[in-house]
Order: C-alpha cells, then structure tokens, then sequence
C-alpha cells in the first residue's frame, strides 16, 4: 500500500473535533498525518473540498446473513418471528452458500453506507469473515452458540469443541476477529454460558450475547432462575469489560448499575427494536452510569436495512421524544456511539482519525443537496446524511468504496446470486 490523501471541507477527527479544510494522509495501513495543504508526492486523493470526512463507523450488532431473509417477517412480536418464522426459515434454507452469499451482500450495503467494521454472530461464521475479508472490512465474528443443534452443528454436546476449532481458525487474522457468542440465557444452560465465558478468557476474545431484550424473555428467566438474565450472567461470572450485550432493553437502576461495575458495553439497537416491539432501551440512564453504549442495526430481518447513519439518526431522536427532551443524546454523544464507542467496545484502536490510528476513513458527499449548507458538520452527520451520500470508503487504508461504486464486489453478480437465492426461498 502506498500513499493516499482525504480532502475534507470539514475532517471530523473525533465525535466533537472537528478541523477545517484538511487532508487526511494515508500510509499503508494507517493515519500518517492530517494536514492543511496536500504534501508533495501524493497522487491519489479521495473528498473534496466541500466534503464531509470522518471516522469509518461501527456497526456493533448484526446477523449478516440474514440480509436473504429481508422483508420476509414483518410485523410480528419477537417470539413469534424467532419461533414460527426464522427458526424454521433457518433450518430449511441456512447452509454455507446462503452465509457466504448473505454476507456478502451485508458487506456490500454496509460499506456503501460508511460501515468500516462490523461485529457478527451467526451459523457458518467462516462464510461471513470469507466475505468479509473478499468485501474488505473489518469484522468481530462469532459462531452461534445454543443448547439444541443448529444449522453448522447437528451435535449441540460438542459446541465448545467446535468454537474452539472456529476462533483459531481466525486468531491470527489482520481483518477479521474471532468472537465467542453463546446466542442468549433463555437459549443456552447456564453451564454453557460459563463456559463459552471461560473460552472468551482463554483466547482473550470479545463475549457477545442477546441480553434483556424483552419483558417476556426477563420474566421466562426469573422463573427458571429467580433472577434477571443480567442478575444471571454475573451470579455465574460472566459480566466483564469483555462483554458485549445486545438490546438491554428491559433493565433497572440496580441491573444498569451493575453493568456500569462490570465494565460491560451495550450494542444498542433502536430500529429492531422498534419494529419488533421490543421497547426502548434507558440509553439515557446507561450513559449517565458510565456504561459504554455502541450502535447496532441488528440482522436484515428486523430492521431491514444496515444504513448505521439512518440507525444514528433514529437513536438521537427516539430518546429525545422517550425522555420529553429535546438535549438528551446530542450530536457529539450520538456521533460517540458510531465511532469511539464502538471500538471501544470492540476493543479496537480506530473509531478516532488522528496519526497512528488505523485508517479506516468514510467521506460524505458535500454536494449533496441535503447536505448543503453546512452550519454545522456532526449535526449534518447525525440528522441530515443518510447511508446514499457516502462517498468513498477507506478500510485499512485500503480504497473500498470510490465515487459511490464498490471496488471490491462484483455488484451485478451479486445481485443475480440474491435473487436466486430468493426465488428458491419463495418457492418454500
């Protein structure tokens, strides 16, 4: 890799810094300075003069694969769409193809709207970081983990065997990250749970998990184990700064307190769970506890789109109109979540673009009309910007994206790929 620059009108270093006029310089893998005038030498230069750069945004929750699933449930409470429609859907259709093929498209629409790195759990997660790697973003995966078979593993007795073989396939990776990821509390035994916990600690990998996602979900565990899933998790040791909890929408000032302890991150996901009904999780409370809160999208079949500007946008105001407030998550919070907060975490070095950090870098298209005229940039970011007015992609400091088109997927060939896979769902 050599030298590259991104010019931007405005360079949004960090969730509230922002430089005027600069370029951002590239070298290999990384941020090597931010500058106001192009240094000598340099050839390739992304942005322009009126655009919007900033840091490439993480996407801390989602399911991949399931953007071949987009649109098939909808309007339905969360059990009944888990239950009668996915699960089924999933053991008739889910195989490696549909992974790699699913996740491919996922990689595709994330990267075309700013997601540089994204944090997966799913069935035959080798096809997700294959596509991933093949997309050229970052991604934490994880094999899912739960106490019946499923569709990558018909013997649920040797779970922890095949998690075992599945993150060593990938520890060593630059792009990709193993994750272990036992699904949730009402879905796997608590045995299970300690010790996914315990192989999360031996290869010092992140512990992802569906948590209080729902009231139903807390009252089916208080009554199999008089206590909350949070009060669960951390009766059995497995609430750290490793843990990485999705939804926590169904929590008390106690349970937000001990996840605050224990140095948990919450993957928040706003769409999903509007749409299912879930409820709204306390972001307001979780952020004032200390707790390090991210964005997810979820997985296509809840939300149904990865657009993480859209999901931003939708997180801000929702909690305003929750709260009656208008100064609730303001845009240098919401701006947090999508960037340092994610990798936080993730536990990743990015989120920030300043030298030294990796080079993971998103430009918005200044030109825009629902981008002109910019009194104020991260405002712009957090309610005018959606997913269509990413200009360029920079992973790695590698060019994905130039001029609104992928360089690293075969677009039409996906697309033909999608609607076969389509047509032989929609044949049953």
């Amino acid at each position: 890799m050599g030298k590259l620059a991104v010019q931007g009108g405005y360079v949004i270093k960090s969730a509230c810094d922002v430089l005027k006029d600069h370029y951002v310089i590239v070298e290999g893998s990384k941020i090597s300075d931010i500058k106001p005038d192009l240094p000598e030498g340099i050839t390739e230069v992304l942005g322009g003069p009126h655009d919007i750069v900033m840091p490439g945004l993480i996407n801390t929750h989602t399911h991949a694969p399931m953007t071949l699933f987009r649109g098939m449930a909808d309007d339905l409470p969360l059990m009944t769409w888990l239950r009668e429609y996915i699960l089924p859907a999933e053991a008739k259709h889910v195989n490696r193809e549909f992974v790699y093929i699913g996740s491919l498209l996922a990689a595709w629409e994330m990267t075309r709207s700013g997601t540089t790195s994204f944090c997966d759990g799913y069935f035959y997660e080798d096809e997700v970081g294959k596509a991933a790697k093949e997309a050229g973003i970052r991604a934490w995966i994880g094999e899912g983990i739960l106490q019946f078979p499923t569709p990558s593993l018909s013997d649920p007795t040797r779970i922890i065997e095949h998690e075992r073989s599945f993150i060593e396939r990938w520890l060593d990776d630059t792009l990709i990250r193993p994750s272990v990821f036992p699904h949730a509390a009402y879905t796997c035994t608590t045995q299970i749970l300690k010790d996914a916990f315990k192989l999360a600690e031996e290869y010092d990998v992140l512990y992802q998990i569906h948590l209080s996602e729902t009231a139903d979900e807390v009252e089916q565990i208080r009554q199999s184990h008089n206590m909350s899933p949070v009060e669960l998790l951390d009766s059995i040791g497995c609430l750290s700064d490793r843990t990485l909890a999705a939804h926590c929408v169904v929590l008390n000032d106690r349970e937000i307190a001990l996840l605050a302890k224990r140095m948990v991150s919450v993957a928040h996901n706003a769409e999903s769970n509007m749409k299912l009904a879930s409820g709204i999780a306390p972001i307001p409370k979780l952020l004032k506890a200390g707790v390090n809160v991210a964005i997810g999208t979820d997985g296509c079949a809840s939300n149904n789109n990865l657009d993480i500007i859209g999901e931003i946008s939708t997180v801000a105001k929702l909690h305003k109109i929750n709260c009656m407030d208008p100064t609730v998550l303001d845009e240098c919070t919401a701006m947090a979540l999508v960037t340092e907060n994610g990798a936080r975490a993730l536990h990743f070095n990015g989120g920030i673009i300043e030298p030294g950090r990796p080079a993971d870098i998103v430009v918005l298209d200044g030109k825009a009309p629902n981008m002109v005229p910019v009194h104020n940039p991260i405002s712009h970011v957090i309610y005018a910007a959606t997913g269509g007015n990413v200009k360029d992609v920079v992973i790695n400091g590698k060019v994905i994206v130039k001029n609104f088109r992928s360089l690293t997927v075969d677009e039409e060939a996906l697309i033909k790929e999608c609607r076969s896979i389509q047509e032989r769902i929609s044949k049953g």
